[in-house]
């Protein structure tokens, strides 16, 4: 059995993680499977959003622990380190749908996804300590997803949470019925994807490049803000926006 299921619809490339009998655990052929999907997606023109989700009861227990026993304390760090940077990195937005726990490195791919709809009662967890671990590699993209005092918290002691912590941390931002959740989630990813992909890759350009230099994120603001009021697509959304109707972008068809 495959470690993920890769379908397009429409615009959106819906990756499912696929190991529901092993609560989805992150091997290491699930995370070469998902970042060959996400570097897919992005150099896809027809791609404009990436939808995530999981089969089975279980979004994402973490890693693979037998695994990682089996293969040391290098044998997965650079996969992890590559794929829990993964939003800092691409310029494609990612929405996620967790329908059952999200533990350890599912939270880590959680904090890569730029919008994160939850079921309702949905446990979640930085569990590692549990097992003798510290987060090392998820702990950045959960600082910045919920703030570095919060992550502490959440790594020292360990606890399970559920979803209305999670959407006042901030580490979720929708919650659903669990039957509403694949509709939600995927209403959101085509909505995101209706957009400019242009100026969608700008936006999220320029969010990445000035997280990783805040210095010159005034400078970057300004030479990519000129770009987009120089791309036809800015023109064909004003004009839209003035005759009351559904832009049709000029840049999706030389993406």
């Amino acid at each position: 059995m495959n470690a993920i299921q890769v379908s397009q619809e429409g615009r959106v490339r819906r990756v499912t993680m696929s190991r529901p009998e092993k609560r989805n655990a992150l091997s290491i052929e699930m995370c070469e499977a998902l970042l060959s999907a996400f570097d897919s997606a992005a150099t896809d023109p027809a791609t404009a959003c990436i939808l995530l989700d999981a089969e089975g009861k279980v979004f994402c227990s973490g890693m693979d622990l037998d695994e990682a026993l089996e293969h040391g304390p290098k044998g997965e760090l650079e996969i992890h380190e590559r794929l829990f940077t993964i939003g800092q990195r691409i310029t494609k937005p990612i929405v996620a749908a967790v329908q059952g726990p999200a533990l350890a490195g599912g939270i880590g791919l959680l904090c890569n996804a730029h919008v994160v709809v939850a079921a309702m009662g949905t446990n979640f967890g930085i569990t590692e300590l549990r097992i003798g671990m510290f987060p090392f590699v998820i702990f950045r993209s959960l600082a910045a997803a919920i703030g570095e005092r919060a992550a502490l918290e959440l790594s020292l002691t360990a606890r399970v949470f559920q979803t209305d912590e999670a959407l006042r941390l901030g580490l979720i931002h929708q919650a659903a019925p669990e039957f509403e959740l694949d509709d939600r989630a995927s209403a959101l990813a085509h909505t995101i994807a209706g957009h400019s992909l242009a100026v969608t890759t700008l936006g999220l350009r320029y969010v990445n490049e000035a997280r990783a230099n805040p210095n010159e994120a005034a400078q970057l603001a300004r030479a990519l803000r000129t770009q987009v009021f120089q791309h036809p697509d800015y023109a064909e959304g004003v004009n839209a926006f003035k005759e009351k109707r559904r832009p049709v972008w000029p840049g999706d068809a030389t993406a």
